[in-house]
Formats: structure tokens, sequence, C-alpha cells
């Protein structure tokens, strides 16, 4: 069988498949997320080390990945390699990602394995580029139909447009705005998403399935899948509109036992939330010196209480790698897997199966990280997918907006990129309000990289609209509103107190605001006070001050609960809009722009 083609015949919702779908109370189907239990193994070599085909023991073999984010083609920069730790030592950096690249390996992987399940964490689309979210992410759900995804969680972005939106994913049908985009009406998705801990406000019932089981012959492999309890935090206010998000740990205890009751004993959490490794190569050793020593973050305490009942737990949301054993409850092994982003990479997992008990073999469990690299044939059905909607994408995203004398990156505390868009949110503010004073950009709103190797035809340093819609994809507008300078002041300390404290979310500041920020210091104090000044002059508590932010942090999204306080609203254009217009007016291929020195905030380590 070449690598291009299908492992397994093509699979329709409309058919009788080999999956099938718990009984439930829902609409809505779901994507799933593998889980990987047992003895892990970080390295290249896993997954298929058991061989159990036949008697008591069955392997099964779960592929999974999150994070997509619509990354048809090939993504750049940083977000398109991967770090690989050498045997020596050294590491390795390798180009990964893409779909036609993703769609090979996943089908090479398949080959030899009957009992194969394809999964996935959730944020398969949400701030998408060019070629999947202005088509609002149709095409990413045409390739993932391709890629024969069984089972996807939600993630947070799956909410960016909101819950009717997703529901069209799901089941097919035009836009109900912009109609259809070809002669054909879209499909929708052939596998199901799942968010068992999303309820509808009125009803307290899930809005989306709480779950779904595999079953093929006597094999029967139940998915839960929950999304962020904190989605509210850090998506608009109308995306989650009449929903309510629940702790994940106690919906997915919930649902095992409700499986189990069903006579389903093997099952995996597709959890869209994730954890900090200790390293950043992707195939590093997470449990030495112990079991899940190299991993932080909300995943390790959900790992530590989700029921014993559940035999791995696939994530995502922070666009880390890792392959972890961490003891459940009982204190046994279990393995808990993420595959970074973009389509980097993919987990290959073995989970055994006993008949006997129904129930997975902990200890036979083996998984893996492996990289989508990009020296493998590309899959045909996927180059013409992308080539389809590339053609129909094209008048628009490959018009230059502007040029650039070097790579304008969004990695830091504070980010070139992110100076560039506050400057431009300022410059763009002042046409509405002369008197506006400075601009704040959330770093969460910053998806890649301006780099400047041509991604195309366009030439080095030019930037198209399809990269700037890739830095700036969530179609928010800008908004102006007025503070009091104690407002603003709290406003900075939230970046490190409250909900943010933990993990900070630095602004981004627009040119003439600075200020100290003391890492060696907790929480607000983090931010020093007397520190802060706007074109050289204190900030002056009882004044007024005219802030341009986007319509998320307007409306108090990532925990910048005053910043959805201010006065005297003006809606500005989409916040695009003003970054194609600050690069066009500043900028030229005979004087591009420089990366900004990114030296506005003084920090102390």
């Amino acid at each position: 069988m070449p690598a291009t083609s299908p492992a397994h015949p093509r699979r329709r919702r409309r058919t009788n498949r080999l999956l099938v779908t718990a009984a439930g109370v829902l609409t809505v189907g779901a994507l799933a997320a593998a889980a990987l239990p047992g003895s892990a193994s970080a390295g290249e070599q896993g997954g298929k080390a058991h061989g159990h085909q036949h008697g008591r023991y069955q392997d099964v073999q779960l592929l999974s990945f999150n994070d997509l984010h619509g990354n048809l083609e090939p993504p750049t920069g940083s977000s398109g390699r991967v770090t690989e730790l050498q045997p020596d030592g050294t590491t390795k950096t390798i180009d990964a990602g893409g779909a036609e690249y993703l769609a090979t390996h996943l089908r090479q992987a398949r080959k030899g394995n009957a009992y194969s399940i394809t999964a996935a964490g959730g944020d398969m689309v949400g701030a998408s580029p060019l070629i999947s979210g202005l088509f609002h992410d149709e095409p990413t759900i045409e390739a993932l139909n391709k890629l024969d995804l069984d089972v996807t969680s939600v993630g947070n972005h799956e909410f960016d447009e909101g819950a009717k939106e997703l529901a069209r994913l799901q089941n097919g049908g035009c836009h109900p705005t912009d109609g259809c985009y070809t002669d054909k009406k879209f499909q929708g998705a052939d596998f199901p998403y799942l968010s068992a801990n999303v309820l509808d406000e009125k009803t307290e019932k899930p809005f989306l399935k709480p779950y779904w089981v595999w079953k093929k012959r006597d094999v029967k492999v139940g998915f839960i899948g929950v999304t962020l309890e904190g989605t509210p935090n850090i998506v608009s206010a109308e995306g989650v509109k009449g929903l309510v998000f629940k702790d994940e740990v106690e919906t997915i205890n919930k649902y095992a036992q409700e499986l189990r009751r069903k006579g389903v004993k093997s099952i995996v959490a597709l959890i869209h939330e994730g954890g900090f490794p200790a390293s950043q190569n992707y195939n590093y050793d997470c449990d030495a010196p112990g079991a899940g020593d190299g991993i932080s973050g909300p995943i390790a305490d959900i790992a530590k209480n989700v029921s014993p009942e559940v035999d791995a737990l696939v994530t995502g949301h922070t666009h880390n790698a890792y392959v972890c054993t961490i003891p459940d409850p009982a204190g046994n092994p279990r393995m808990v897997t993420s595959a970074a982003s973009f389509g980097r990479l993919y987990t290959d997992t073995t989970l055994t199966y006993d008949r006997r008990t129904g129930d997975i073999a902990r200890t036979a469990v083996e998984s893996a990280n492996h990289v989508v690299s990009r020296d493998v044939p590309k899959a045909p059905d996927m180059t013409r997918l992308i080539d389809k909607w590339n053609t129909l994408a094209a008048p628009i995203g490959n018009r230059a907006i502007g040029h650039i004398s070097g790579d304008i990156v969004k990695d830091g505390t504070e980010s070139p990129l992110g100076d560039l868009i506050a400057d431009a949110q300022l410059a763009y503010a002042r046409t509405l309000d002369p008197e506006t004073d400075l601009a704040l950009m959330n770093p969460g709103g910053v998806r890649a990289s301006l780099t400047y190797a041509a991604s195309g035809g366009e030439g080095d340093g030019v930037v198209t609209f399809a990269e700037a819609f890739t830095v700036q994809p969530f179609a928010n507008t800008v908004n102006l509103q007025t503070f009091t300078g104690e407002q603003l002041i709290q406003a900075l300390k939230e970046q490190v107190s409250g909900s943010n404290e933990a993990a900070p979310k630095i602004l981004q500041v627009s040119d003439g605001l600075t200020y100290t920020l003391d890492l060696t210091k907790s929480g607000a104090d983090r931010v020093v006070t007397d520190s802060i000044r706007l074109n050289g002059e204190a900030i002056d508590p009882s004044a007024s001050y005219r802030v341009a932010t986007n319509s998320f942090l307007a409306g108090g999204g990532d925990g910048f609960t005053t910043l959805g306080q201010g006065a005297d609203d003006l809606v500005g254009d989409d916040d695009l809009k003003a970054l194609e217009q600050y690069l066009t007016a500043n900028s030229s291929a005979g004087s591009p722009l420089a990366p900004p020195a990114a030296d506005r905030i003084t920090i102390v380590r």
C-alpha cells in the first residue's frame, strides 16, 4: 500500500462505521485526543513493542495530536521547528509540520495496525492562518476528515466564533453570513467533538457529547473529552455566552463511572489543558529522575486526581511536547501526553487491551512522540485540498501590505512584534481620537512571528496580508476607553496577580509607556508602581487616560477585569486593519521597517 493512501477505508458518519457513539442527550459530536498508559518511552522508537494481536491481549494503536490551529501549510519560523535531543547531549533543530506531511506520517504509522484509533486534544481550529481562517475553518475540517480523525476534545479556540458556529463545523451547512465558498455544501466533521464539562446554562446538560466509544469486534475503548475550566477567561464573552464550564476532574470522574456502568472499562481522557515540561526537546525523558518529574502546571494536578478508572490522558493547550507517566490516585502508572502544536508532532501509543477484563494492561503501555518531518512524500489528496483553498484565498492573501528588514518575533516577555502591534493600535486609535494616550495588547493575541524570508513568491522582507492574518486572526476590534491613572496601574498589576499570578500575562505596550517588572518579587509587587511612566512622566492616579485595547481585553479577558471597566467606549475597526495600515504607512521596499527594540519594560530577574 503506498504511503499516501489511507490505511483503512474512508468512514463517513452517514455510513456504518466501526466506531459507535455512546448514547447521549446531545446534538453535537466529538473529536478525540488519545491517551497512553504504562511505561513511557519518550524517544522515536516507541509505539509497537508488544505485538499482541491474538488471544487474551490485543494491542490498540492510539495516534494523537493537539492544537493544530488550522495550520494546513507548513508553519514558518520557530512555529515550524522542533528541537531533538541527540545521544551525545547536543540538540538538533528539525523543520516540521504541514498537513501534507502529517497525513503521510499517520498513514505510514497505521500500516500493520488493524486496531488503530486517531484522536486529538482540541484547538483543531481557531487562531488559524488565512487559508483556513478566511473560510471559517472549513478547510481544516475537510483536512481532518481526510486524515481519518476519529474523535477530538473541544479546545477553547473552538469557541472563538461561538457555540452555533462550532455546531456548524460538526454538522455541516454553509456559513450563515458568508454562505457557501464552493459549489458544494460544507459537509461538516466526520468525527465527533466531545466536551463533557461544558453545560448549557439553561438546561444544565452538556452542550456536546460527553463521551464516545470506539469499538472493533470485542475491543471497546471509551473517550471522555473536556476543555479547560478557565475557557471563559481566555475567549470573548460572546463566544461562550449561555455556557457554563465545570471542573475537569469532577467531570471526567463522573463519566468514567458512567462508562464502566455501560461495560466500557478501557477509558482515555482527552483534556484540553496542559503542562510545562522541564525541557523544550520533544524527546526528553519526562520521567527522570522520577515519574512525571519533568512536567509541571495544571495537567500535573489533574493527572494526580483523575479516577484510576481512566487509563491514559491526552492533553494540549500549552503547545508543549511531553510523554510522561504520572501515578493515578491508586499509585498506578498512567500515561500523560501532548504533541506540541501546529501538527509538528504526533504521539504513537500502544494500549494493550485485556479481553478477559476489558481493561488496559497499564504496565504494557508504551508511547512516544514522533516528528512530522518534511522528508517524506506529500500526500496528494492534501496537496489538492490546499491548492483548492489557496486559489480561493490568493486574491486576498497575496497582497503586499508592508516591508520588514528582519524577523519580527513574538517571543519574549516583551516581544518586538507585540510592541509593533501596540504601536499600530495606538496610531489607528489616534485617527479616531487624537487624545489617545497609549495602547495595550494581550500576548496571547499575537499568534505568529513575521519572518523576513519569503513564505511564497512575494520576495524576502515582504509582508503579505496572509502573513499578517496569521499574526492577528481573531477579528477583534480596536476599542477606546477612558481610565483613571489608578485603574491603569491596577491593570498593569493584574498581569502578575489574581488569576495571572501563577502564569503571568505580560501586556505588550505602545511607545512611550515604560515601567520595571521585578520578577524577584511576588504577586502584584512585581510591577514597580513608582517606575511607571508615560512619555517620561509618572502616572497620576487621579488623572484620566485614553487607552486603546482590542475588544477581547476591553471585555475583561485574560483576567484583566479592570480593562473591562473603562468609560466613554468607542469601538473602532478590525485590529488587523490597524496593523495593515501601520505597516503600509511606515515601510516601503526601499525603507523597510526594522524590528522594535523591545526595551519598554525593564525586567529584573
